[in-house]
């Protein structure tokens, strides 16, 4: 996508253009925040430098208001709308999470119900607890070599429909975690024709609007929402975002109200005008810099896959249905073969080797490959994993191999997570109903939610990630030896 695409000028950056004049103009504070300009908090400044404090700001005149934005926030995101493709869009500084949860709640209130598959992000999951919604699960299905959930299959989302007109939405991964893309034109026509919304979680999907030959990206599919992760592959801040929709079906100022029920109204300017940088630069520079990104993961996934035992899969797993595009940014790398879990590996990499990937989970792990990467540490990384099999790698390691865990619900998940509960020990819970959830972090998809009974496999599940040390979020008990249960 060239510059000359777009409507507006997108080497702009309004809210960016704003802070710095205001650092130039020297204004002398009486409001907060109390550091006042970094000057109260002379260690803080040490650490994150005078420029860096001296525009963490207050919403004020010449800066506008995220809440009620009428002059340079108003612009910055005219400008975001703009470079996506989308009707409109929304600055965030509450993480995708807040963006995913105002999507559901825009299109959906208590008592409705919505299409969406477990393969979910936990903040799917909560927007369900605070809105009242009943979920429809559609299988995502599992790929049998890499023990992956996937996508859901456009002809189940289509059969969900016509099972559930009622329903008000159709909930799209675009893509998962691991870089699996649904047919996401043929889901968003399926549910219009039904009079239901897209809201696509493109958490993972930045590139996909400025990459060449990337997966279809939401808003050119004709989703009605998208919550987009700017910070993870868009190059902003942490726990910046955007929401971005398609005018027509949602209103927008409505979907301004739903997102000031949640959102801060002491809103970051750090994370704003990052906003405002990246989105500048995925426009201006989009094009070339995800043509490099591409590159580096590709390179990485030959050497890796060179080494023997790890699996870095790509393309080649597309078969049109569950798997009907992959994004080949992703350095998914499959760990089975190596007898260790993703985990181990992720544990290796960081204790050993001073290596951080992303996530290690059961039989996977992901490794962010982005702009800021170069073949140094590529080569860094692959060094380190053939090391890994050689120092530990194991024959006949029983592994539990599955990552999608069939969900009987019995209770919609507010019901389930107000409802009078007990805590039960973990090996006790069996055919309760959780009134917690229960995940892997990351990627933070649920094993349990509230409202499901824990069943044998989940059960399963949640001893052996244990004790493989994964990050397991959700239950009150942050040792995981009891589970929250309705009574």
């Amino acid at each position: 996508m060239s510059e000359t695409t777009y409507r507006l000028d997108q080497r702009r950056a309004p809210l960016y253009e704003a802070l710095a004049e205001y650092r130039r103009s020297r204004v002398v504070p009486f409001d907060v925040p109390g550091h006042k300009q970094g000057r109260g908090t002379p260690e803080l400044t040490r650490f994150l430098g005078r420029e860096c404090l001296s525009v963490d700001v207050n919403s004020m005149k010449p800066l506008d208001n995220l809440s009620h934005p009428t002059s340079v926030i108003k612009e910055a995101e005219e400008l975001a709308a703009d470079a996506f493709g989308a009707g409109a869009a929304f600055l965030i500084v509450g993480g995708t999470t807040a963006a995913v949860q105002a999507m559901v709640m825009s299109v959906c209130k208590a008592g409705d119900s919505m299409i969406i598959p477990r393969n979910v992000h936990k903040s799917a999951i909560n927007a369900m607890i605070l809105c009242g919604v009943t979920p429809v699960y559609v299988d995502p299905g599992i790929h049998p070599e890499l023990g992956i959930s996937l996508g859901m299959r456009a002809e189940d989302v289509e059969a969900a429909i016509k099972a559930h007109p009622e329903a008000k939405a159709v909930f799209v991964n675009n893509p998962t975690y691991y870089g699996i893309c649904t047919d996401i034109r043929r889901i968003t026509e399926a549910a219009h024709a039904a009079g239901m919304a897209v809201l696509a979680d493109e958490a993972h999907g930045t590139h996909f609007y400025f990459g060449e030959g990337m997966p279809l990206p939401a808003m050119a599919a004709g989703a009605d929402m998208s919550a987009v992760s700017m910070h993870k592959t868009g190059g902003s801040l942490t726990q910046s975002s955007l929401l971005l929709m398609r005018r027509g079906r949602v209103n927008a100022d409505y979907v301004r109200t739903i997102i000031g029920l949640t959102q801060t109204t002491s809103a970051s300017y750090l994370l704003m005008s990052s906003l405002d940088i990246a989105r500048k630069a995925l426009a201006t520079e989009g094009r070339e810099t995800f043509r490099r990104v591409v590159s580096l993961a590709e390179y990485a996934r030959g050497e890796i896959n060179k080494i023997g035992g790890y699996y870095a899969f790509s393309r080649e797993i597309i078969d049109g249905g569950a798997v009907y595009d992959f994004d080949v940014t992703k350095l998914s790398v499959n760990t089975l073969k190596t007898g260790l879990a993703g985990v181990e590996v992720y544990d290796l990499l960081r204790d050993d080797y001073g290596i951080q990937i992303e996530f290690g989970d059961m039989g996977n792990m992901l490794a962010i490959v982005s702009v800021g990467d170069n073949h140094y540490a590529i080569e860094r990384l692959v060094a380190a994993l053939s090391e890994i099999k050689r120092l530990h790698g194991k024959e006949g390691l029983k592994l539990l191999d599955h990552e999608y865990i069939t969900p009987v619900v019995r209770m919609t998940p507010r019901d389930a997570f107000y409802a009078p509960s007990e805590p039960v020990p973990v090996r006790e819970s069996l055919g309760r109903i959780t009134a917690e959830s229960v995940m892997c972090y990351p990627p933070g998809i649920p094993i349990l939610s509230p409202g499901e009974e824990v069943t044998p496999e989940a059960l399963e599940y949640i001893l052996y990630a244990k004790e493989k040390g994964c990050l397991v979020m959700g239950p009150q008990d942050m040792n995981l030896d009891n589970l929250y249960v309705v009574k």
